[in-house]
């Protein structure tokens, strides 16, 4: 072999070598760093989570036990569908979330401001109450995820206008936003909502079909048989405030009363509940409402020694002894077909009340009197962790019914504007 010939496989043996040597020395780098990045990610995810809200911006979870404990965050636990789903969410809410008021409309007539914060009807007036000293309130439409329609049906009703007049105030009302504001078009009112509690806002809206259709209701009436939908409206809890006695809870060992009800007897199932238990020595149902007469807050006292109040739908599915049952740290016994229960997306209802569908009120004694004792307790201690979320407050408090309803509507915000 000549040395020239020699000289050339030199190199190339050289070059071949030194080749191996820079793909493995990228292999090892790349590994390396790849390594490192994984653990400086796992330490800085340990020490201090973070999420991205939806303006993009990182929300800094505690760092340390103690301060994730504050604001009642302890207790998003298993009772929720996605605990830690519902806190990202609701901390991006906080941040982000704009609602626009329409400013139109007199408030000395039907609009803007609430008729009182008592009543059947107290969520409705809380709702136009709260959402005025919330932070969600925006001044600039082309801010807002939602726009709010602020028309009160319950002030309608306070002046004694008929129900066929209701519907035409809406109509008028409505017409005159979509003439003056460009926003209902944008969706045909796909990002607008309006609030309504009982039975008389169902009745003065069903009037208006494309109010019912395309706009988010969020109403204390949610049957799936008159028209409610289920992934675009919202169930208001109708709430009686104020309490006439201090919240119950984790306090089983006073419970000696198997089941309770007492009320007017104005629905079909109000009439076979009474008809077949009014006699029953372990349930203490009663065929009307206790008089008053009788003693001092007696009816209310009742709920404070029973294990299982019964709630059976009146002249709606829904029916205010389910949060009285709550507040009193009762386990509500839900006995109605059809209804979506309030934050139904957001907590599980099964950890802490008895969901019966109507036909169950024949079996209903055997239905307690089956649920284990241990049971029990759990359904009690859980009542007494959800109160926060059906309770009215002025100024709104973190977590309780305004801010659960607004939750609701962060969840429905998404729609395309044209």
């Amino acid at each position: 072999m000549s040395a020239s010939k020699f000289q050339q496989q030199s190199m190339l043996t050289l070059r071949g070598s030194l080749l191996s040597l820079a793909i493995l020395t990228f292999v090892s780098l790349t590994y390396l760093s790849l390594n490192s990045l994984h653990s400086s990610f796992s330490s800085s995810a340990q020490s201090s989570p973070a999420a991205i809200s939806a303006s993009g911006k990182q929300i800094i979870q505690p760092e340390d036990e103690e301060a994730g404990r504050s604001d009642g965050d302890d207790e998003i636990t298993d009772l929720y569908h996605y605990p830690e789903v519902f806190k990202l969410n609701y901390a991006a809410m906080e941040e982000n979330f704009k609602v626009y008021i329409y400013p139109d409309g007199d408030p000395k007539t039907f609009y803007q401001t609430p008729r009182k914060l008592t009543g059947k009807y107290a969520s409705e007036g809380y709702f136009f109450q709260n959402i005025r000293e919330s932070k969600f309130r925006t001044e600039d439409p082309d801010q807002a995820h939602l726009f709010f329609i602020p028309i009160s049906c319950h002030k309608m009703r306070g002046k004694g206008t008929s129900y066929e007049n209701m519907t035409i105030i809406v109509q008028n009302y409505l017409d005159g936003l979509i003439a003056k504001y460009p926003y209902w078009n944008r969706t045909l009112g796909a990002d607008h909502f309006f609030v309504t509690c009982h039975d008389v806002g169902v009745r003065a809206t069903e009037g208006v079909p494309f109010l019912v259709k395309n706009a988010i209701r969020a109403v204390c009436s949610p049957s799936y048989d008159v028209g409610f939908i289920p992934h675009k409206d919202v169930a208001l809890p109708q709430i009686l405030q104020p309490f006439a006695l201090p919240a119950g809870g984790n306090d089983a060992e006073n419970r000696t009363t198997l089941g309770f009800w007492a009320g007017h007897r104005n629905s079909r199932i109000r009439v076979i509940l009474a008809r077949v238990w009014e006699n029953d020595t372990e349930l203490d149902i009663s065929n009307n409402r206790i008089s008053r007469a009788t003693g001092h807050l007696v009816y209310q006292k009742r709920f404070y020694k029973t294990k299982f109040c019964i709630c059976p739908g009146g002249s709606q599915v829904n029916s205010a002894r389910i949060t009285d049952s709550i507040h009193y740290g009762c386990v509500p016994v839900i006995l109605s077909n059809y209804y979506d229960l309030p934050f139904n997306d957001i907590i599980d209802w099964n950890k802490f009340a008895v969901v019966l569908k109507e036909k169950d009120v024949y079996q209903l004694k055997q239905i307690l009197k089956d649920i284990p004792h241990e049971k029990f307790l759990e359904l009690n201690k859980n009542v007494a962790k959800v109160q926060k979320h059906f309770q009215w407050n002025s100024p709104p408090v973190k977590y309780d019914a305004f801010h659960m309803v607004m939750y609701d509507l962060w969840l429905r915000r998404h729609v395309i504007r044209y």
